[in-house]
């Protein structure tokens, strides 16, 4: 290669670095990051429940499983009439539980290995769970379905049928609070609130069913209809908005 060829070379390699070096700099510089506000709010709805679930059953013994289960399915059947003829439907029962298990006798540390697992008799239980859309029911029915023949029952829970209508209302409550506090925290700060960059939404409480206690139905077989109490529930949304300030 001559040298007038090296030279011409030298030139072209020259002259691209020299183009590439000017498109670089004649780029654009990044936009410079925007100041942001990030406020959270929080928005509450409280209402009444209007639905309430309970929960009762029957447990049977017998010398033998088929002895305490026909004992134990004369008692159901004579609850779901009970339940029937109150008028609950029956898509609003459904089986709970359902077990049949040995009993065996008490335990005595002396008894010999036979004796603690010699099988004496057995016992059968079976609940139901029962919706009821009127609330001022739920005294009333329990008191059928111990006249009827339940003898356990596993206690009251009450909520809300449908909550979506006031979850959204406590979704329009948290913006507007997350909306005021940064208003507040703007004008404090001397600055403008610019669009919105974002808004999420947080793990809000959702309506969870509150349960009464718990009870034995023979415990009460004597008794007037309990009164029950549903009180109020809450329903709470969480929201994080980003506005852009200036």
């Amino acid at each position: 290669m001559t040298n007038r060829h090296r030279m011409s070379q030298t030139a072209m390699v020259a002259l691209l670095l020299a183009s590439v070096s000017g498109f670089a700099s004649a780029q654009p510089a990044p936009p410079p990051h925007p100041h942001i506000l990030s406020v959270s709010g929080e928005g509450e709805v409280r209402a009444v429940p209007d639905q309430a679930q309970l929960s009762a059953g029957v447990v049977t013994q017998g010398k033998t499983a088929a002895a305490a289960l026909a004992a134990n399915s004369t008692a159901m059947n004579n609850v779901f009439a009970a339940l029937k003829k109150r008028g609950v439907p029956e898509k609003s029962i459904t089986t709970s539980n359902f077990s049949i298990n040995p009993q065996y006798p008490p335990y005595r540390q002396d008894a010999p290995q036979e004796d603690r697992t010699r099988i004496i008799g057995y016992e059968v239980s079976n609940q139901v769970t029962v919706i009821l859309d009127d609330v001022s029911k739920v005294g009333s029915t329990l008191d059928a379905l111990v006249a009827s023949g339940a003898n356990q029952a596993g206690g009251v829970s009450f909520t809300i049928r449908d909550p979506k209508p006031l979850m959204r209302d406590a979704r329009e409550d948290a913006v507007k609070d997350a909306v005021a506090k940064a208003q507040t925290l703007a004008k404090a700060a001397g600055v403008t609130l610019g669009p919105i960059i974002s808004i999420s939404e947080g793990s809000g409480y959702q309506p969870m069913p509150v349960f009464a206690k718990a009870m034995r139905m023979d415990a009460v077989a004597a008794a007037p209809p309990p009164p029950v109490a549903p009180g109020e529930q809450s329903l709470t949304v969480n929201v994080s908005i980003t506005w852009e300030i200036q």
